[in-house]
C-alpha cells in the first residue's frame, strides 16, 4: 500500500506527512494523504498533538508524533466513516459513528 509514498511529488489535493518515532523498529515513515483528512476531528486531534510537540515552524513534510500502527489505525478509522468529504466508493455499511476516544499510546 505504500508504493506510492517513494515517489517526491504529491498530487494535487493530498499531503505528505511523516510519522513515526525514531527510536521504533520502523523508524520514520512518509505518507500520501487527502487533504480532506485535515477536517476530520480524529485528525484534528493528532494535529494538535503535533503542534504541542513540534510546533508550527517545521522544515519539509507534516510531522505527526505517533507510531506508524497507530497512524495506519487513524487512517482506517477515518476511511471506513461515512463523510461527504471522501469520493472514495462507499460500502452500504454504514456504522454507527466512531467514539472519537482514540488514544495516541505512543505519543506520552
Amino acid at each position: 500500500m505504500q508504493e506510492d509514498n517513494k515517489k517526491m511529488k504529491v498530487k494535487k489535493g493530498f499531503l505528505a506527512v511523516q510519522v513515526g518515532l525514531e527510536d521504533e523498529d520502523g523508524g520514520v515513515q512518509r505518507f500520501v494523504i487527502p487533504i480532506s483528512y485535515l477536517y476530520h476531528p480524529l485528525f484534528r486531534k493528532l494535529l494538535d498533538k503535533a503542534h504541542e510537540v513540534y510546533g508550527y515552524h517545521t522544515k519539509g513534510p507534516l510531522r505527526l508524533p505517533c507510531s506508524v500502527d497507530d497512524f495506519l489505525h487513524l487512517r482506517w478509522r477515518i476511511e471506513r466513516e461515512p463523510s461527504g468529504h471522501h469520493h472514495h466508493h462507499h460500502s452500504h455499511h454504514h456504522h454507527p459513528h466512531l467514539s472519537s476516544s482514540l488514544s495516541f499510546n505512543s505519543c506520552r
